[in-house]
């Protein structure tokens, strides 16, 4: 029986690479049959011959061991279904997303307390691993920070610090077209690997 990620190469093997290079701001090299796109602040290159990821750099080698199970079909659904749209800049958040509280309580809530812990002494920090990665600081919250796990799938995590009244909180929130490219279930791992990768 096939899995998701063999269907996914599947459809990438037989796929138009310039209808792939426009959709999802990727390049491609005919000689060696591989797509390479930036997946925070990594290239990540993907040989549809070999029906192998690479990454460019220990954020991009991070990416595809300790966060494989989420990366590696995010990335193959990402080439074979985004789309050419601009973002709207209107932030959402994943709750609200068609169907989005199913993929986000019981196993599937995102671990924004552990990250919210983690940082809520250290918001300078926060920032400077969000730039690492390829980020850029934002104006929200205590703290924020925009970045790119996929090209066209921009993320925004905020930082709120705690006080004596509420314990300190994270927010993620995606462009309102990150729905219009993929489906809800890869939506929701590349919520986790954002939160992850920050930890």
């Amino acid at each position: 029986m096939k899995t998701g990620e063999d269907k996914s190469w599947a459809l990438l093997a037989e796929a138009d690479p310039s209808v792939i290079c426009r959709n999802a701001q990727a390049t491609y090299d005919a000689a060696s049959k591989t797509y390479t796109l930036r997946c925070f602040s990594a290239d990540i290159k993907v040989h549809v011959a070999g029906t192998e990821i690479s990454g460019s750099d220990q954020h991009g080698e991070l990416l595809l061991t300790r966060l494989g199970y989420f990366s590696r079909l995010s990335i193959l659904c990402y080439l074979n279904c985004s789309k050419d749209l601009p973002l709207s800049e209107k932030l959402i958040n994943p709750v609200n997303l068609k169907g989005g509280l199913l993929f986000f309580r019981g196993s599937h809530v995102l671990p924004l307390d552990r990250l919210a812990e983690k940082y809520d002494k250290d918001p300078d920090g926060f920032i400077n691993k969000g730039t690492e990665l390829g980020g850029e600081a934002v104006k929200y919250g205590d703290a924020a920070i925009r970045f790119f796990p996929l090209p066209s799938i921009p993320v925004v995590l905020i930082l709120w610090r705690g006080d004596d009244e509420f314990p300190p909180r994270a927010d993620l929130l995606f462009d309102s077209t990150a729905e219009r490219h993929l489906a809800l279930d890869v939506l929701w791992s590349i919520a986790m690997m954002s939160v992850l990768i920050m930890m």
